[in-house]
């Protein structure tokens, strides 16, 4: 058979066990904004403790991230380690929604990160040895739809149960409940991955995938959990010592900037939502929700948007959008004209999040490409690894920043510093040629048939976006 016909795109039983990050998902999208809003509300955390927490998990799966992905490799199994790490996860929150102090609540959110980490890399390399290589944009695009289907159904779920399921008991009991289901949702992805994961017959090497451009994008900016499947960040420790081009380290720079500056608003963006606006708990989902929403369904035409201008345009415009947006969260007239806790002022910073949501579509798409060709085909594996490791630890940065400036300078001059922050990120963008990143004519010719773009691989579960 002429592997350039077209085939169904279900040559086995096995892709099933795709489904299984379908819980998993909506398990995400609960707990993202209910692990910070619990600790407001049974704990009584101050901002900058609220931020800790948030961080807790990344800073553990940072790390745990490259271990898990080279033990894996390393061993004959790969199916245990991503069933262990769905089942780990669920577990971990369950204990999260049932903990009695702050220092244990922290202390698990440290552990569902190391748990959760073994499904990011595991998970790419069981599709890519699972499935024959020109269905693999195909089935990382479906990973990405269900990422992004999933986590607005989870916050969907939040919704509708903190305002009409536990709308007559304490709100605490109401959240511990709802925690409670996201551990059992990420517990039912294990079962399933049990169920239907087929054990590959062969092995690739880490190293081999280099020069492949992951396609799956993040749905929800957010520090807590990097669902992405990320090869790359491997292969940066398996890196050779050459010398990185000029241009390289800028971008690199420019990207470390712009995450602090994304999660110095992102990061007390909860507390903000809580304490500052007055939202009810489910007003803060809905902010989240819309978000969500918004960026699932813009990334296809983000990707057409790259396609037909220079990634750099569509990036430094998205950037330059984002900081507009960030200012009008502000204290501006409609706080005072709609009143705070009130639903036309929920209905205003909904809007807002969901325009976030927006460019966080645009940017997550342009970012990647604006690298890839900056580096070409043969730095493009270490470039990533450097794009994950560097957005990584300027969003860990960021996201502490922003907590502690929200508690000693207030919202609104926090707010104010990420705004300037995101400018600066961008403005060291400038610099870089605009001509290197010019789509060539064949690639225009792409669009309509269907052929997939390629996007960001980490910056999703990263710092900055609608939340």
């Amino acid at each position: 058979m002429d592997i350039k016909t077209p085939a169904p795109i279900r040559p086995s039983t096995s892709d099933l066990w795709f489904f299984a990050y379908l819980p998993l998902a909506i398990s995400d999208g609960i707990a993202t904004p209910l692990i910070p809003l619990l600790a407001l509300q049974e704990f009584g955390a101050s901002a900058f403790v609220v931020t800790i927490i948030v961080a807790a998990s990344a800073m553990s799966q940072v790390p745990f991230t490259i271990v898990w992905g080279n033990l894996s490799d390393r061993v004959a199994h790969r199916k245990y380690f991503l069933v262990g790490s769905f089942l780990a996860t669920g577990a971990s929150i369950v204990l999260i929604a049932l903990s009695h102090t702050l220092l244990s609540y922290f202390w698990l959110n440290v552990v569902e990160g190391l748990a959760s980490a073994a499904s990011a890399p595991i998970g790419t390399m069981l599709l890519l040895e699972t499935r024959q290589k020109r269905w693999w944009p195909q089935d990382i695009g479906l990973f990405g739809l269900i990422s992004g289907i999933g986590t607005t159904v989870g916050l969907g779920i939040g919704l509708v149960w903190l305002f009409a399921i536990g709308l007559h008991q304490p709100i605490v009991d109401a959240m511990e409940g709802l925690l409670v289901c996201s551990g059992v949702l990420a517990l039912l992805a294990g079962a399933i991955a049990w169920a239907w994961i087929e054990e590959p017959t062969a092995r690739l090497e880490r190293r081999s995938l280099g020069d492949l451009v992951n396609l799956h994008r993040g749905v929800v900016e957010r520090i807590r959990h990097f669902r992405s499947r990320v090869l790359n960040v491997v292969d940066l420790t398996r890196g050779s010592p050459e010398r990185i081009p000029r241009r390289e380290v800028l971008f690199l720079a420019s990207l470390g900037v712009l995450c602090v500056g994304f999660d110095m608003f992102y990061g007390p963006f909860p507390v903000f939502l809580w304490r500052t606006a007055r939202f009810s708990d489910a007003g803060v989902f809905v902010a989240y929700l819309v978000a969500s929403a918004a960026s699932t369904a813009l990334f296809y035409h983000s990707g057409i948007a790259v396609e037909l201008h220079s990634p750099k345009r569509v990036f430094l415009e998205s950037l330059g959008g984002r900081v507009l947006l960030i200012v009008l969260f502000l204290w501006t007239v409609p706080y005072v004209l709609f009143g705070l806790g009130s639903p036309a002022l929920l209905a205003w910073v909904s809007v807002l999040n969901a325009l976030m949501g927006v460019t966080w579509a645009f940017l997550s798409t342009a970012s990647t490409l604006f690298l890839v060709r900056l580096v070409g085909r043969t730095g493009r594996g270490r470039a990533l690894g450097l794009y994950n490791a560097v957005g990584g630890a300027g969003g860990l940065i960021g996201t502490l920043l922003g907590g502690w400036l929200f508690v000693t300078i207030g919202v609104h001059l926090a707010y104010g510093l990420a705004a300037v922050t995101i400018a600066v990120g961008a403005a060291m963008l400038l610099p870089i040629p605009f001509h290197t990143f010019l789509l060539p004519q064949g690639l225009r010719g792409r669009r309509g048939r269907g052929l997939p773009i390629p996007v960001a691989p980490h910056w999703e579960g990263l710092p900055g976006g609608p939340r």
